[in-house]
């Protein structure tokens, strides 16, 4: 077994990059750590899409930080929690998956966080399902957790309150899912969960749960978030994500499009810098020292080399240089299959064949003239096509496809 480590500075890292804040106080987490003791924590990932993408990195990293700490790292696949469906942040209940569509988004999840965890060596990260412990729960076993928790407790979140406002729908599962989190903390019996600030809810109910059924302390890690300009998440639910099985071309110019204010949180929350070293970018860019456009590819560059290898990291760079530096063309424009895509309306078309992620997202594409088919740009998107074999799309200046 690793022995804990217990230096100052790492803890100092731990505590301050990319934390948002430490439940109960930053102080009860210092001191937990300096103590030599090796604490037990973990991350939930529900599979509701075949790949985790970069905010689901963002909380990967922080368990990687305690990993090389020698704390005992758990990566847990919520492939029962995945079926219910978390509401947090959302205006309507989401769609119910089936156990074997969650089987099938799951199968790739734990090659995917390799690229940052260690699943092997002399203090490997563990894989756990909480199926294990949720599906053995009977009716009886539900009714007594769900007596810790009042509907007042559940019914003031603010998504909730939305819908009541709106007159939508508030389904009794989705009351539910806060306690089914809570209770992978009770199972595990750890000592920290880690999370996106969206999830601060469902992690104070695990911390409540413990403290109930354990009278043991939990301590709760919450994470900053990727946010896009308008303050939403970078995620599947905005159609913004960066997937971590993208190809290494499309991962580098998905990044460099994004706005520049998102270059430092990229730094913070996406690559390893240390706080410091992400300091210093920000205030080379603010005295003018460095262009945004060349903070954007370092950064690019930085995160395509922790998913992809340095080489790939390299080829990327030089082919968005070739195409946008030189106004070349792509030598390798990503495939798409022309069969998923005839005979209905362009919104339809692009969203079936995954070059857009929502046909609202195609319309205002098309609106701002950011499409162009085989050299013309595309104004009407309610315009029926049949694409065929070879045919070209760009979409704005930096993402091409080709049809097959």
């Amino acid at each position: 077994m690793m022995k804990i480590i217990t230096d100052t500075a790492k803890i100092k890292e731990i505590l301050e990059k990319g934390t948002e804040r430490v439940y109960p106080d930053v102080a009860s987490l210092e001191k937990l750590l300096a103590s030599g003791k090796r604490i037990r924590l973990y991350c939930g990932f529900d599979p509701t899409a075949p790949s985790l993408h970069l905010g689901h990195a963002i909380q990967l990293r922080k368990l990687a930080q305690f990993q090389k700490l020698g704390h005992e790292v758990i990566f847990l696949i919520g492939d029962f929690t995945g079926m219910i469906g978390d509401p947090s942040d959302k205006t309507a209940a989401r769609k119910k998956l089936t156990k074997a569509e969650i089987q099938k988004n799951l199968k790739n999840y734990k090659s995917q966080a390799a690229k940052i965890l260690n699943f092997s060596g002399n203090n490997p990260a563990k894989v756990l399902y909480n199926s294990k412990w949720n599906n053995k729960l009977n009716f009886n076993g539900l009714i007594e957790l769900a007596s810790n928790f009042t509907v007042g407790q559940m019914i003031v979140r603010d998504m909730f309150q939305e819908r009541i406002k709106n007159n939508k729908p508030i389904y009794l599962h989705e009351f539910l899912y806060p306690l089914a989190q809570a209770y992978d903390s009770v199972a595990m019996d750890v000592d920290l969960e880690i999370g996106g600030n969206d999830q601060t809810f469902n992690m104070l109910c695990g911390r409540d749960l413990m403290k109930i059924l354990k009278n043991k302390e939990k301590l709760v890690l919450t994470m900053k978030l990727l946010t896009d300009q308008s303050g939403k998440k970078m995620g599947k639910t905005e159609g913004n994500m960066v997937n971590l099985d993208e190809k290494p071309k499309e991962m580098f110019g998905k990044i460099m499009s994004w706005p520049d204010e998102l270059i430092i949180p990229g730094f913070e929350l996406c690559t390893d810098l240390l706080q410091g070293e992400t300091n210093a970018i920000f205030q080379e860019m603010e005295n003018d020292k460095l262009n945004p456009r060349d903070a954007k590819a370092r950064l690019a560059h930085a995160i395509v080399a922790i998913h992809h290898g340095i080489a790939a990291a390299n080829s990327a760079q030089e082919e968005f240089n070739r195409v946008f530096k030189e106004k070349g063309a792509p030598s390798e424009p990503i495939s798409f299959n022309v069969k998923d895509a005839q005979g209905m309306a362009i919104t339809d078309a692009l969203t079936a064949v995954k070059i857009m992620p929502s046909k609202s997202e195609a319309k205002r594409l098309i609106e701002q003239k950011a499409v162009e088919i085989d050299g013309e740009i595309i104004t009407d998107w309610k315009k029926e096509i049949s694409l065929k074999p070879g045919t070209i799309i760009r979409v704005g200046k930096k993402r091409f496809f080709k049809g097959i």
